[in-house]
């Protein structure tokens, strides 16, 4: 690659996760944007983009591009080796929650031939898509509001490269399911609940006397260091695997109190050793679009 400084955003998932709002983020921060271009033509594009000066891109791959989806891993690693700066984001969603998008907008599935319903296209497309899974960083929006996609996209794609993993801890609500991009998952909800306060049950984990209520309960603290310990340790085993991103969640009832508060410690424990994000799932106002 002739631009040593350019940077490359691809963008993968399933159809109705979100793709077109991540797209549209980047594009209003300052990136050229590609949508739908077949995986076999990025090699290409990414050398021209390089080469005609642009500094910062991000293009648009899913199954629209046929069974050359497939390489898409291939074509990312050959682009990483030539020395250029690219990551893969790969937003997924639970399979009721696509259907419910599409049954609300009246969109066709890309997969849909009239022989299918939506459920099986969208296994059909998870499947299709499989291979390309592992070497990104999921983000899960099934419970996931626009504002909140809109913040992650911005916080991940103003992540240096320099480090080698990015550690994010997402606090989230066990009653609107487990996140599915997380790597490893504790439970809070056996913590004392500032939600049975009536003058907490407003409040959030990121408040004063939320936290002054759950520092003075003992096993909040033993489960904070046992997260952290648990964390610490196997952090180098995780790097050795040269993973960019590893997503650390923890959840409790409504993912507004306890939750966050331990992944506002842990990020702030963590943030001294290396690149670390902090994001609350249930903290934003307006669903995803």
């Amino acid at each position: 690659m002739q631009n040593k400084d350019f940077q490359l955003v691809l963008l993968s998932g399933l159809s109705g996760s979100g793709k077109s709002v991540a797209l549209a983020v980047l594009e209003d921060s300052g990136y050229y944007c590609i949508d739908n271009l077949p995986a076999h033509f990025l090699p290409q594009v990414a050398e021209f983009l390089a080469a005609q000066g642009y500094q910062r891109a991000a293009i648009s791959i899913d199954v629209r591009s046929g069974h050359s989806v497939s390489s898409l891993p291939q074509y990312l690693q050959a682009l990483r080796i030539g020395g250029l700066d690219v990551r893969l984001l790969f937003l997924e969603a639970r399979t009721e929650t696509l259907v419910k998008r599409f049954s609300e907008t009246r969109r066709r599935h890309p997969l849909s031939e009239g022989q299918r319903t939506v459920a099986e296209c969208i296994e059909l497309e998870r499947e299709e898509l499989s291979d390309v899974v592992d070497f990104a960083h999921h983000i899960d929006t099934s419970d996931m509001r626009a504002n909140t996609l809109r913040a992650w996209i911005k916080l991940l794609v103003g992540v240096s490269r320099s480090e080698q993993l990015t550690l994010a801890f997402q606090s989230f609500g066990f009653k609107h399911g487990i996140p599915l991009d997380a790597d490893l998952v504790f439970d809070a909800r056996a913590l004392p609940n500032p939600h049975y306060d009536p003058q907490l049950r407003p409040l959030t984990g990121k408040d004063q006397p939320v936290a002054a209520f759950l520092q003075a309960a003992p096993a909040v603290q033993t489960m904070y260091e046992d997260i952290r310990s648990l964390v610490e340790k196997w952090l180098p085993a995780y790097r050795e695997e040269n993973r960019s991103y590893l997503t650390v969640a923890v959840g409790c009832t409504g993912g507004q109190h306890r939750s966050v508060y331990l992944v506002e410690m842990l990020g702030a424990w963590f943030r001294a050793q290396q690149t670390v994000l902090v994001r609350h799932r249930e903290l934003h106002d307006s669903r995803l679009l």
